[in-house]
């Protein structure tokens, strides 16, 4: 589970756009975009080593790590919870000088390719990622709907039954994203109960 937000790293906007690996077993929970615990593998990842990847990453590819780049990739990894474009936006721009949400959006889709941050889609929000998964590798995304909380998995099981599944479907996936809705164990642990049930009760 990821663990609280770090240090912002953030500048500018203004530059050009130009142009993982390892696996994590099974059903291993990455990050949590929530509560604050430490990740599960035993650390945390801060904004700078989220930082430090991309760049390693970026040179051993030859893509450019723009400025803009950086800063949308920093100010997703320094929050608790996914955020929209728009909020990004915010978060970026100073007095007299505003960041445009559309600079954001090209940002965020060069670091989505590149598997630096993630979308949830049903949030149309993102949330950073400072692991290096295998190539083509499934996630699944637990959102938490009364915390807000997302823990993010692999599961080998459910890649497996999916790719059955596709091939006999003879489709072929451009995202291998999964998102699941419910209650977290914190959360189900301190007895908060979904706005579905509080508003039975």
């Amino acid at each position: 589970m990821r663990g609280h937000a770090q240090q912002q790293h953030g500048q500018g906007e203004g530059q050009g756009e130009g142009q993982g690996d390892g696996n994590h077993g099974d059903g291993h929970a990455h990050d949590h975009h929530g509560h604050g615990a430490s990740a599960c593998d035993g650390h945390a990842h801060s904004v700078e080593d989220v930082i430090e990847r991309a760049e390693r990453l970026c040179q051993a590819r030859a893509l450019q790590f723009t400025r803009l780049r950086r800063d949308v990739l920093a100010a997703v990894a320094a929050e608790h919870k996914p955020l929209g474009a728009y909020d990004i936006a915010e978060r970026m721009s100073a007095p007299g000088r505003r960041v445009a949400a559309v600079s954001v959006y090209r940002a965020l889709d060069f670091l989505t390719e590149q598997g630096f941050v993630h979308r949830i889609s049903s949030r149309n929000a993102f949330v950073s990622c400072g692991h290096e998964h295998g190539a083509g590798v499934g996630l699944v995304f637990l959102i938490c709907r009364t915390c807000g909380g997302i823990d993010e998995m692999t599961a080998p099981a459910v890649e497996s039954a999916l790719d059955q599944t596709l091939a006999g479907a003879g489709f072929t996936p451009t995202s291998r994203i999964l998102e699941v809705e419910g209650e977290c164990g914190a959360c189900r642990g301190r007895g908060d109960a979904l706005p579905d049930e509080a508003s039975r009760a």
